[in-house]
């Protein structure tokens, strides 16, 4: 459930959003998408009015949900064959040229099963960007991968779109995960979910993991838990003294 959301994303940062379990963070994202109706006000991408999913828009999952039987390519090229305004060569080109793009050059002829995990959800970004959307939706896309592989695709996914100049929206559960890759976290209530706080990440725009040890870095990640922490509180999810209800 969600109560008078205000957010505007500008062209070209990425916001996290980031709660409380079940506030709403994954219903809000599908109603951005076009998935979930809206019972009053409305959400614009770039003016237009968002009714339905539309190619302005493309989902990242946490599950990476590639077609098993296509390679990497085809996988890549899926969103592309259901636009007619593309020759067969030209998809081809723009399917190599985002496989070079998330780093798999090398890899084009694989099957999702040769694939490592990291792998595969770099495949599923390259194909959600196939399309040119203005806006990326990702949500928790790093949720089923180990902590290490989960730390190294942080990485990539600033690279990635950095390079692609898109603009995004990224729902995660992990407080450091949003800090390092947003621009501004977008901090939720408990359901029903509001805007609580945005808090402004100040740190360098080019980032490696180490950014992580930084003082600055863990009063971002201070902060941002305590509004958490307040929201879980007034919910009865967890006691006034950190423990479970």
């Amino acid at each position: 459930m969600l109560d008078g959301i205000d957010l505007k994303l500008f062209e070209g940062e990425l916001v996290a959003i980031v709660g409380p379990s079940g506030c709403g963070k994954s219903t809000f994202l599908n109603a951005v998408d076009g998935l979930a109706k809206l019972n009053s006000g409305e959400i614009l991408v770039d003016g237009k009015r968002v009714a339905a999913p539309g190619p302005d828009r493309a989902m990242v999952f946490q599950q990476d949900s590639l077609f098993p039987w296509y390679t990497v390519r085809r996988n890549v090229m899926y969103g592309l064959e259901l636009q007619s305004r593309l020759g067969k060569d030209e998809r081809l080109d723009r399917a190599d040229a985002l496989i070079d793009l998330v780093g798999l050059t090398g890899f084009a002829d694989h099957y999702p099963h040769e694939l490592s995990g990291g792998m595969r959800q770099r495949v599923n970004i390259a194909r959600a960007l196939a399309p040119e959307p203005e806006l990326l939706l990702l949500d928790e896309p790093f949720a089923a991968l180990d902590a290490q592989t989960r730390e190294f695709m942080q990485v990539e996914l600033m690279k990635i779109l950095a390079r692609a100049r898109k603009t995004a929206l990224f729902i995660t559960h992990q407080i450091d995960e949003a800090i390092f890759l947003a621009d501004r976290v977008a901090v939720f209530s408990a359901r029903p979910a509001r805007v609580k706080e945005i808090v402004a990440i100040d740190l360098p725009a080019s980032r490696t993991l180490e950014v992580k040890l930084q003082p600055r870095f863990r009063e971002l990640y201070n902060h941002v838990w305590r509004l958490i922490q307040e929201e879980s509180v007034r919910a009865g999810f967890v006691q006034a003294d950190g423990g479970a209800a």
